[in-house]
């Protein structure tokens, strides 16, 4: 049983090709495992140690995805709001990943747990 995980929510409202998702699904890991890096090591240390498990979900919509945001801020999870750079499919700014943690899975589990799996 894994201990710590990381989950990212993707907006499925904005039709990303697989490859565009799989780019703002990494890139939404990366900035949440380097902020976790700053804010929590120990629980970035406890994922990396157990394998690093991810798990992505879908989200409807930008508002689900900030409220996410907002409610990962308020159970003091580390979380990056990935917003695209606007140079192929979508326009820039465009809110398209949340990426929570690395953390306790209990406490992401709180925030996640009734998210559909991609």
């Amino acid at each position: 049983m894994f201990k710590y995980k990381q989950v990212i929510a993707v907006r499925v409202d904005l039709g990303m090709s697989p490859g565009k998702l799989a780019v703002q699904v990494a890139h939404g890991s990366v900035a949440s495992v380097e902020r976790t890096r700053r804010e929590r090591r120990e629980w970035l240390d406890a994922w990396l140690r157990e394998g690093g498990k991810k798990v992505v979900v879908k989200v409807a919509n930008e508002r689900e995805l900030r409220e996410l945001g907002e409610r990962a801020e308020g159970l003091g999870l580390s979380h990056e709001l990935i917003q695209d750079a606007g140079l192929t499919e979508l326009p820039p700014g465009t809110a398209t990943v949340l990426a929570i943690g690395p953390a306790p899975s209990e406490l992401v589990d709180k925030l996640t747990g009734g998210l559909p799996l991609l």
